[in-house]
């Protein structure tokens, strides 16, 4: 009777607890991405070994907690207490102490206030890292009854309100991305091991996938995809593994996945231009594309078409460039035909303003012109080089240079070589202002570089070139001469007639002294 009284009394917590409950025991864990985690997250359950366990099953525990998403109060918590462990029944009863214990994990604890239910969230925190061991050890299938309970769980966990507030927001031009001090969630280390176990449950050879499609079914996908947006990379970064799992498990889900991380693209093109996981759904969808069988299918081209090429307009590419220019290179890679179209949606979209975007594409652009074929580069080379020779005249030097080292690859050297009757033509403007008068002396050694490897090939075809250009600069000043001409000659006209106005609008003398105020001749 004593023992019972004194164990519904509150308990002092210790200052390790308090450090562990802040998150001083977080260990960092490798995302499961290709094969066994290199840690074990179940290992770290050593540090909690002050947790007591009652012998006796809770009865408030055996009915089952319902998470809530308001901030729980201490002594509402007065019950909640840690369960046996599972080496401590028998195997029969196994199964229903696992339902009990997910029960348990249901409740949901307010982390804004880290002084709030410490022995609870400490309770809590084992039982997680105690089902994150049941399931990967697991040796028989997950019935009808745990994944209804193991879907509560998660989702009371897992899917909740996010108020993010996008990188782009806080980020002026130019400022490196990777700098940015990101924003993590004070209820990470709960979250974590609740990723962790759903990671556990989706890639465990016991889980039915016939049986648990209808639990993670096409609303648990929305939602998931949703807490993409999530401020914490953390979050993101397990996202990312889990659904790609999922993506590889539920085949039937396959082109539903697809399409709504394709209606995500359009509402951030197209609205809000905000968001904060493009860069981890594109590296999934990397994953997917390099899996696409050949030929490819229609669904596949329209998506690159529709949905890749417009992520090159917002501002902030460069939050999700790397990622979106591999997606890129992986289709021209699939299907050669596909470079005209990757390319003129690249000239498309091409930045005017912006120098630091231009050297995006510029990279993009080399990569994509390695993996394209004789036959496709002629389709657009006239429009590609017209924005080339744009980019050799920039006054940004990296622009500039960075334009000159298309001719350092050696295929696309090839390219423009074997095609130079119509490039350079286009081109060997550009080429010889940059010899005569660029003010960086880096992109002034390239530009006679390149024109130097003209001239060694075919030195008639740049002697026609330099001598249709010397008719156009001779045409060209001939053209603003006449220009300036033609505005002197409108401003003399323009004084003849102002100083023939101030003649009419001299005061009348006659009249001057019949009034104080002055008299105009009428001119009409």
């Amino acid at each position: 009777m004593f023992k019972q009284i004194l164990r519904k009394l509150p308990r002092k917590s210790s200052k390790n607890s308090e450090s562990r409950d802040h998150g001083g025991n977080n260990a960092t864990y490798s995302s499961i991405y290709g094969g066994s985690r290199s840690g074990d997250l179940v290992s770290e359950k050593s540090g909690y070994s002050s947790v007591s366990y009652s012998t006796e099953p809770n009865s408030s525990a055996d009915v089952g907690w319902k998470g809530s998403d308001k901030p729980c109060e201490n002594n509402v918590f007065s019950g909640y207490e840690a369960l046996p462990a599972f080496k401590a029944v028998p195997a029969s009863e196994m199964q229903k102490l696992f339902i009990k214990k997910i029960r348990l994990c249901c409740v949901v604890f307010d982390f804004n206030n880290p002084t709030k239910n410490l022995k609870e969230k400490e309770v809590k925190q084992q039982t997680l890292f105690e089902l994150v061991e049941y399931v990967t050890s697991a040796n028989g299938k997950f019935s009808e009854t745990v994944l209804q309970e193991i879907d509560k769980m998660v989702s009371a966990n897992l899917f909740r309100s996010l108020n993010p507030q996008p990188r782009e927001n806080k980020v002026v031009e130019g400022l490196d991305l990777e700098e940015e001090e990101p924003s993590m969630d004070p209820a990470w280390p709960h979250l974590q091991i609740v990723y962790e176990f759903l990671l556990r449950f989706v890639v465990s050879p016991e889980t039915d996938t016939k049986l648990a499609k209808r639990y993670i079914d096409q609303s648990f996908i929305i939602r998931l995809l949703d807490l993409f947006n999530s401020e914490d990379p953390r979050e993101r970064e397990y996202l990312k593994t889990i659904l790609h799992r999922i993506y590889g498990k539920f085949m039937v889900h396959r082109p539903f996945i697809r399409n709504a991380i394709n209606n995500i693209f359009f509402r951030f093109v197209f609205e809000t231009e905000k968001h904060n996981g493009i860069g981890e759904l594109l590296e999934i969808l990397g994953s997917i594309i390099n899996g696409f069988t050949l030929p490819l299918k229609e669904e596949h081209k329209v998506f690159l078409v529709r949905a890749l090429i417009p992520l090159h307009k917002p501002k902030c590419l460069a939050m999700y460039h790397q990622q979106l220019s591999y997606c890129i290179t992986q289709f021209v890679e699939k299907d050669c035909k596909l470079a005209d179209s990757v390319i003129r949606g690249l000239l498309k979209y091409w930045p005017i303003t912006n120098s630091a975007k231009e050297v995006m594409f510029l990279n993009e652009l080399e990569e994509v012109l390695e993996a394209t074929q004789p036959s496709e580069f002629q389709r657009c080379m006239v429009p590609l080089f017209r924005q080339i020779a744009r980019c050799l005249n920039s006054l940004h030097f990296q622009v500039s240079e960075r334009a000159l080292f298309l001719w350092n690859n050696d295929h696309i050297q090839n390219l423009i070589l074997q095609n130079r009757k119509v490039i350079l033509p286009v081109i060997f403007p550009a080429l010889e202002k940059n010899a005569r008068n660029h003010w960086n002396q880096a992109v002034h050694s390239l530009t006679l570089n390149v024109r130097k490897i003209f001239y060694d090939l075919d030195p008639e075809l740049c002697k026609e070139c330099l001598h249709k250009f010397q008719e156009d600069e001779s045409k060209g000043s001939e053209i603003e001469a006449r220009r300036e001409t033609t505005w002197k000659r409108l401003e003399e006209l323009a004084e003849k007639k102002a100083s023939s106005s101030e003649a009419m609008l001299v005061p009348h003398k006659a009249n001057a002294h019949a009034s104080p105020g002055l008299i105009w001749i009428d001119t009409c």
